[in-house]
């Protein structure tokens, strides 16, 4: 799930409308990914993992920059709702080295608040996950509160539906929404998960084609989240699911601004921690540069603030 939103369940409906098996939805997708867990950590060049190339000649690699790690507080909701509490959570947060969290709600503190609790840690909270506003008044709210926060972002976190005109219309009205967004100052974006690819709203069209060749490429850009991104291609059939990301990345009109960095378990499809799946983000790093890296993890393999920590120590080290 991405903020309380059911990614697995929507991908799963899609698939047994299509007759599909739980057992597809888990696969591994071994197909054209041998040796993703390593390479995909970071821990190995790729030339490397293969004897390497060139002679010994090592082109001098990339690394994400520091500033523009982020982390999509719903990784660490239970803990933020719970033990030892949300202002602990964030101090702990900063103290890893965060500079920038993704909001998914205000945990009882109104945006000023907020936006001053942030300052006194040294965090900014550059984005969000809010909905489809109801009205105008609620855009109003949503935008004012984004521009008290000081973010630059706003994203459309969740939408599902097997209705064509559903996916119409709501492309239309983030259209709508993000031309006020501009006005504002901020950045209008969507996020996706796997059931846009997999979806068939008749004669094979899907809800990602519909999104992306009908919102306007000027006013709203894209969250890919890489898990989910894998996730389709390995429920489509792709022979290289980590290929299957890039080209949702490289291929789409919109810009992608927003990477949600969120690996897989190789074994069970499940989300994992970075560094310890099969994707393999050196790679799709390579092949697009994004304004944030927002790690993620909706089910934390040991606890939520151990998931932070590894997220920022992997992207901290990443080599590309």
């Amino acid at each position: 799930m991405c903020f309380g939103y059911d990614g697995e369940g929507a991908l799963r409906r899609s698939l047994e409308e299509k007759g599909a098996s739980r057992r597809t939805l888990f696969r591994g997708a071994a197909a054209g990914v041998a040796g993703a867990a390593v390479l995909g950590s970071g821990l190995v060049a790729p030339a490397e993992a293969h004897g390497g190339r060139g002679h010994g000649h090592r082109p001098r690699k990339r690394t994400v920059e520091h500033d523009r790690i982020s982390i999509q507080l719903y990784t660490l909701r239970a803990a933020l709702g719970g033990s030892p509490g949300f202002d602990a959570v964030l101090t702990r947060l900063a103290q890893y080295g965060y500079e920038k969290v993704e909001m998914a709600g205000y945990y009882g503190k109104t945006a000023v608040q907020m936006r001053d609790f942030l300052r006194g840690i040294g965090i900014k909270a550059s984005s969000s996950h809010d909905g489809i506003s109801a009205d105008a008044a609620a855009l109003r709210t949503k935008l004012e509160n984004a521009v008290t926060l000081g973010q630059k972002y706003v994203v459309v976190p969740y939408l599902n539906s097997t209705s064509l005109s559903d996916w119409q219309t709501w492309a239309d009205q983030m259209n709508a929404e993000a031309a006020v967004a501009k006005r504002y100052g901020l950045r209008y974006g969507y996020h996706n998960h796997a059931h846009e690819f997999t979806i068939d709203l008749g004669g094979g069209l899907t809800p990602w084609e519909v999104l992306t060749s009908r919102l306007d490429k000027r006013l709203v850009h894209l969250e890919v989240d890489l898990y989910w991104a894998y996730t389709g291609g390995v429920n489509t059939g792709a022979a290289d699911p980590n290929g299957f990301a890039i080209d949702v990345v490289r291929q789409a009109p919109q810009t992608v601004r927003q990477f949600h960095v969120k690996d897989r378990d190789g074994a069970t499809g499940d989300m994992c921690d970075l560094g310890t799946g099969v994707l393999d983000f050196p790679r799709i790093f390579r092949s697009h540069e994004v304004e944030e890296y927002i790690v993620e993890n909706d089910t934390p393999d040991v606890t939520p603030l151990t998931t932070a920590a590894v997220g920022h120590l992997y992207l901290d080290h990443v080599e590309y």
